[in-house]
């Protein structure tokens, strides 16, 4: 049973922008905190940006600050990324969690209680 479903990846030009959706299903439905991980091989799954419940002052890591913009709609248990400004190194897949803790621990850490299957972005230069 899918509990996250990630959509909205693609390939996009450097300096262009794309949205995520990630639509929550089931158990995690409603769960206190949802977003955004990414990963390229050879590297950890970094956090990327993470909003709780009240959807106010979304978290997010240094890289993409001012670029990169999360939101949520909690009645369609649906959180959002929109990416502006992508560079190259944005490339990776994104995955969507979700956790009953605040997004505010998020950094540092990938045991989240749910995950979603990823979706990828490239990014050409």
């Amino acid at each position: 049973q899918e509990q996250l479903v990630e959509s909205g990846g693609g390939l996009v030009q450097a300096g262009g922008s794309l949205r995520l959706s990630c639509a929550a299903s089931g158990r995690a439905a409603g769960i206190y905190a949802m977003g955004w991980f990414r990963q390229v091989p050879g590297k950890e799954r970094e956090f990327v940006a993470a909003v709780d419940w009240s959807g106010r002052n979304p978290y997010y890591t240094d890289s993409v600050k001012g670029r990169f913009t999360a939101s949520r709609d909690t009645a369609k248990n649906t959180v959002y990324l929109q990416m502006n400004s992508l560079k190259a190194e944005d490339t990776a897949v994104y995955y969507c969690a979700a956790d009953r803790r605040s997004g505010s621990s998020w950094s540092g850490r990938t045991n989240l209680e749910y995950w979603g299957q990823g979706t990828r972005v490239t990014v050409s230069s």
